[in-house]
């Protein structure tokens, strides 16, 4: 048992419907996933095998087998089913899922030219089996969706079964929700929570200025994507207010 003494802001246990951590793995050994999670796990509510890590990562049956003793949910990166989608192999790419473990699927349309109707199908085959995280927002700094139209394809996308949504960031925090020097764009971040709901969208947000800007904007409950691995306790100290850039979460339980 750790210390007690501080008045903290309160922070359910798993499984979580809010303040979720979603951790963005970029091919960690499993060795190295297991002693992270032995650590850290109970932050940590879901783990995606990035791009096409999965495809190719040996040590994938042991992580998953990791993920699962810890309570944490995996999820394939949306870049490999684009791409299954590109090539017609959408179902074997589904039904591999399935049978190695995976909880949920990412359903993209950042890099394949993927009309909007294909990706509503693929959001309903994909909900059959798995929870589907659906993902907004482009890879390709160089195109800019509006406000509107960040707010209609995510509505669009929980009407056709998504969960949760995903806020494009990249591991670079440099599109989507963010402008080229990383800022937060607030017309296209409150047009997803108006589209979604505050506890059904996941903001991609990999530097500690966007973490922090999102938890003093909408509470330390807020809900966190494409966290590095080694990032997971520095946020927790974040939404605790134990870090100076959310600190008056601590302090202004005092007044």
């Amino acid at each position: 048992m750790g210390p007690s003494f501080l008045s903290l802001p309160p922070r359910a246990g798993k499984p979580r419907n809010a303040g979720l951590t979603h951790v963005l793995d970029k091919g960690l050994t499993p060795q190295a996933t297991a002693a992270l999670l032995d650590g850290v796990g109970e932050h940590v509510d879901v783990w995606k095998f990035g791009w096409g890590t999965a495809y190719i990562d040996r040590g994938l049956d042991r992580k998953i087998g990791y993920l699962h003793e810890h309570d944490v949910a995996c999820c394939l990166g949306g870049t490999l089913l684009e791409l299954a989608w590109s090539q017609g192999k959408t179902d074997e790419c589904l039904a591999w899922a399935e049978r190695v473990g995976f909880d949920a699927v990412e359903v993209s349309r950042g890099v394949a030219p993927m009309p909007l109707d294909d990706k509503r199908e693929l959001i309903k085959k994909a909900a059959e089996n798995f929870t589907v995280l659906a993902e907004t927002g482009v890879k390709d700094a160089r195109v800019v969706l509006s406000a509107r139209q960040w707010h209609d394809e995510i509505a669009e996308d929980i009407e056709a079964g998504a969960t949760w949504v995903i806020t494009e960031g990249r591991e670079s925090g440099t599109v989507g929700v963010y402008d080229g020097s990383g800022c937060p764009r607030p017309d296209i971040i409150d047009a997803a929570v108006d589209a979604a709901g505050l506890d059904r969208v996941l903001f991609e947000s990999p530097r500690k200025d966007q973490q922090a800007w999102l938890i003093n904007r909408f509470g330390h409950e807020v809900n966190l994507a494409n966290i590095a691995p080694d990032e997971v306790l520095p946020l927790t100290t974040l939404r605790l207010g134990l870090r100076a850039d959310t600190a008056e979460l601590v302090l202004g339980r005092q007044r």
